[in-house]
């Protein structure tokens, strides 16, 4: 996968571990083994590295503003000291049900990422993503994605599910499972 200069990222079940109940807290954000290190690997390589994200407990009033940017400070900061960083971060703070163009599986937030990012090739880029949503959004946005199970989701279900839009969509176990295969050959 040489040809890939950008991986988009979703956060919770991807980066860290995730909750049915949201991460709510910097102390309930817990970066998955393996994961901050890939993404350093991916910077090292010379790829852009971003993250959309679903958050819509900021919508629902289950978090505030400050507290969600402490739990961003705390994954870029972690992120840095293993090595890696990110050149986008984009958030869709809305519920299901408010109508909006960037919540996943819309893929206005991945718009929005090759627009700050200046893409013009999405042949270049790829969505890595633990649910069906990720998958949606990534082929609503014309990329490829690959699949994480180390979401909270029934992974399987998720796979089989997400081969009817994307026949040859790959799954791995983890995010630097899934790095190790996009850095293959470059």
């Amino acid at each position: 996968m040489n040809h890939i200069q950008t991986v988009i990222l979703d956060r919770d079940g991807v980066i860290n571990f995730d909750s049915p109940d949201y991460i709510l807290s910097p102390e309930q954000w817990q970066a998955i083994p393996g994961s901050l290190e890939a993404i350093a690997k991916l910077k090292q390589a010379g790829k852009q590295v971003t993250v959309c994200s679903n958050q819509s407990a900021l919508g629902r009033g289950m978090i505030d503003q400050t507290m969600f940017e402490s739990i961003q400070a705390k994954m870029i900061a972690e992120t840095e000291q293993a090595g890696g960083s990110f050149d986008y971060i984009a958030v869709c703070p809305h519920g299901p049900d408010d109508g909006c163009v960037c919540r996943k599986p819309l893929p206005g937030m991945l718009l929005d990422t090759f627009k700050a990012l200046n893409i013009q090739d999405k042949c270049t880029v790829i969505m890595v993503g633990d649910s069906y949503r990720d998958v949606q959004a990534a082929h609503a946005a014309g990329i490829d994605a690959v699949l994480v199970s180390s979401g909270y989701g029934d992974a399987n279900m998720i796979f089989e599910k997400s081969k009817v839009l994307m026949p040859n969509i790959q799954i791995f176990s983890n995010l630097a499972a899934a790095i190790a295969y996009i850095l293959e050959d470059t």
